[in-house]
């Protein structure tokens, strides 16, 4: 979506369920509005947070004009097979996009494309490297051949659904992914306490919650210095972002088993599709 859009509007890592939201990227010209809508990876849910992730995932079945199905050259066709027999049933357009085809040979995307092909007959399949910027082009051409005419839906100037806090929590959250291993990132989210922008300079202070004790000791770090790391890196991130300078105050807190809380799960804004 970031490519499509042209704007870094989803967090992007290479670790799974990095994208947790519906997040909504919005590409306005003189002539026309496309609003691109960027769901969590589809899974099988372990917990309630998990559950939320996929009913997001789920509910762009009902409202999409096309649907684009992301797969790889890495994962296997029928991983997500009780989803994937939901699209199969669609009669929306789907275009079915292979991404990293730049980490494998012909023979093998041949092959690949043949059993995608299978799964899902009536999806256009095409090949592309979003890294390398290859065939996004063409799939953008596609994608407004295959719209149909509607009003715009949001205001000329307006880049996505999301607002300035919800994007402040997600570049905090993808710096956690980055820096912290295995079920670390998993645990954590992230909630803007403050947001006040100054003519100059913009103060923030976030907080990061964590499911147990053990886990706030090991984002917090030895002398702090781990999440000195993490406030750093997000600082310049957020100052790439919003174009000015940052003040970030980052807090750590122990918020028990929220993953599986519908409360705390409708706090941090996982409730709304």
């Amino acid at each position: 979506m970031n490519q499509l859009v042209g704007e870094r509007i989803s967090i992007a890592t290479f670790k799974s369920q990095t994208t947790r939201h519906r997040i909504m990227g919005i590409v306005n010209t003189p002539e026309m509005q496309i609003v691109f809508s960027d769901t969590p990876g589809v899974l099988k849910p372990n917990y309630k947070l998990q559950e939320s992730m996929l009913a997001f995932s789920e509910s762009a079945l009902q409202d999409a004009d096309v649907l684009l199905y992301v797969t790889d050259v890495v994962e296997q066709p029928t991983k997500n097979q009780k989803f994937l027999d939901k699209v199969a049933k669609m009669t929306t357009p789907v275009i079915l996009l292979i991404n990293k085809i730049d980490e494998t040979d012909q023979k093998k995307l041949g092959e690949l494309v043949e059993q995608w092909h299978r799964l899902l007959p009536n999806a256009e399949i095409l090949p592309i490297s979003a890294l390398n910027k290859f065939g996004t082009d063409m799939l953008l051409k596609r994608i407004k051949e295959l719209l149909p005419d509607s009003p715009p839906y949001f205001d000329k100037d307006q880049l996505t659904d999301k607002p300035a806090r919800f994007f402040v929590s997600e570049i905090i959250r993808e710096k956690i992914l980055l820096y912290y291993d295995k079920e670390i990132p998993y645990s954590v989210e992230v909630k803007v306490e403050s947001f006040k922008e100054e003519q100059k300079i913009i103060r923030i202070s976030a907080v990061i919650y964590v499911e147990r004790d053990s886990q706030k000791g090991i984002i917090i770090g030895h002398e702090g210095k781990a999440l000195k790391k993490v406030s750093t890196e997000a600082r310049k991130s957020l100052e790439r972002f919003f174009g000015k300078s940052i003040f970030l105050a980052t807090f750590v807190k122990v918020d028990k088993d929220w993953r599986s809380s519908d409360h705390e799960l409708e706090a941090f804004g996982y409730k709304d599709y």
